[in-house]
């Protein structure tokens, strides 16, 4: 294949270790899930979103089923592009369900640059300043491309040491506002027991989906990870259990020191504004700061894990590819396409929609893996054909729910991502069929 071999000398053999997958892959589920959508979760969910966190790492753990038993028979610097041409060959749908999962997590860049902006100007008093925001997001972003231009090596102990920050502050947080509130539920507590009905659980769920959907990156470092054939499923089991437990302190802790309402009102700082009763303004600091921390460290982690995906797809010749006259190998190109597309979400959507688009486009490719390693791949995994069911069905029924609430709530959602679907699949289907054409 055209680049083959310029592309596979980006790729080190045994550059990553057991504890730098997870490492990674906690960075990118830690930054999105905690900090970007406790209060976006929480207007869906009301009082019920603790549960909202726990009934999605029940959904992600179906789904990780699948991609450990891929994983585990074959390990690459693809990940979830080979996995999708092993069950659906050089087809549009192998390149159009890719580029679906390539471009949610851009959406999560996006979302957790926005979350970095939001928490750090906590620190200042600004009055209105969404471009603040804006301006901010971008840093990160254009900082991220930095990083992700040195070694794999440095990117894995940075992800290593802001990994164990991460986690040590989470817990400090958790444990320390959950002592302030007396241990008691604040938000279950509060005279307004409006609760979300099934839909709205159901759809805070979907969301809640995206605080572990970071385990995906992990597949991508297979053709770098020492023993990918066992470690990459345990990098995602242990990533995912360890998230599931810090989620489940932190969204305790916010419980006990904010309402609903004040939960809701602050949704896109609400771990620092729960900081506040909790510890006053040496807690809003130090929460802030490891929010900081998490933020900038899953943004560098998800940037790493999807340019090297776009690159895997280029080889593969699933999508186009042009260098724009830029020197150097196809991975810095899709290093660069990926932080421009990320910039330009994070300057032109608000926190919100870019979380819904997220979770739009990853719970379909998801649905996309299920079926195709039950209907083609389930001999050759070895995988048990009553849990791809169940994965599948579990998607289907929030992926509903969270479109139904979305339709009532905001179309704009809905018509984004059905136009971005329409592209995406048209623009595969005509890029695969010229190419043939000419070959």
């Amino acid at each position: 294949m055209e680049h083959s071999g310029e592309h596979a000398s980006e790729y080190k053999k045994d550059s990553l270790t057991l504890a730098g997958a997870v490492a990674m892959g906690t960075g990118v589920m830690i930054g999105a899930g905690i900090f970007a959508l406790t209060g976006q979760v929480a207007e869906l969910a009301k009082h019920w979103f603790p549960l909202a966190f726990l009934a999605a790492a029940i959904v992600a753990s179906f789904s990780a089923y699948s991609y450990v038993k891929m994983a585990n028979a074959y390990p690459s610097a693809g990940g979830i592009a080979m996995f999708l041409e092993k069950a659906y060959g050089k087809t549009t749908l192998t390149g159009a369900f890719a580029l679906l999962m390539y471009f949610s997590m851009i959406i999560n860049e996006s979302l957790v640059a926005k979350t970095f902006g939001t928490y750090t100007l906590q620190l200042f008093n600004f009055g209105e300043y969404s471009w603040l925001v804006v301006a901010l997001g971008v840093g990160l972003l254009a900082f991220a491309f930095l990083v992700n231009i040195l070694s794999n090596e440095y990117i894995q102990k940075l992800s290593f040491f802001t990994a164990f920050i991460k986690i040590g502050g989470i817990v400090v947080f958790a444990i320390g506002g959950l002592w302030a509130s007396g241990f008691s539920f604040e938000s279950s507590s509060s005279t307004d027991k409006t609760g979300a009905g099934p839909g709205e659980f159901l759809g805070a769920v979907a969301l809640a989906i995206l605080a572990y959907k970071g385990f995906t990156t992990i597949t991508n470092s297979g053709g770098e990870l020492k023993n990918p054939h066992k470690n990459v499923g345990r990098a995602i089991i242990i990533s995912i259990a360890l998230c599931l437990v810090l989620y489940m302190l932190v969204t305790l802790a916010v419980g006990g020191s904010l309402t609903v309402h004040e939960i809701i009102k602050a949704k896109d700082y609400s771990l620092a504004e729960a900081a506040r009763p909790a510890f006053g303004d040496y807690g809003l600091w130090f929460t802030v700061l490891f929010a900081i921390i998490a933020t900038v460290s899953g943004v560098i982690a998800s940037v790493f894990a999807v340019s090297r995906m776009l690159a895997m797809l280029t080889d593969m010749k699933l999508v186009p590819h042009s260098h724009f006259g830029m020197p150097g190998s196809i991975q810095k190109h899709t290093l660069v396409y990926t932080v421009i597309m990320a910039m330009l979400l994070t300057v032109f959507f608000d926190l919100s929609r870019i979380a819904s688009l997220g979770a739009i486009f990853y719970i379909i490719m998801d649905i996309a893996i299920h079926w195709g390693v039950l209907y083609h791949l389930r001999k050759d995994v070895e995988a048990n054909s009553l849990v791809l069911i169940t994965a599948i069905i579990l998607d289907v029924v929030v992926l509903g729910a969270f479109l139904v609430v979305k339709a009532q709530t905001d179309m704009l959602v809905i018509y984004v991502s059905l136009a971005g679907l329409s592209l995406i699949f048209l623009g595969v289907w005509l890029f695969l069929n010229f190419s043939q054409t000419d070959s």
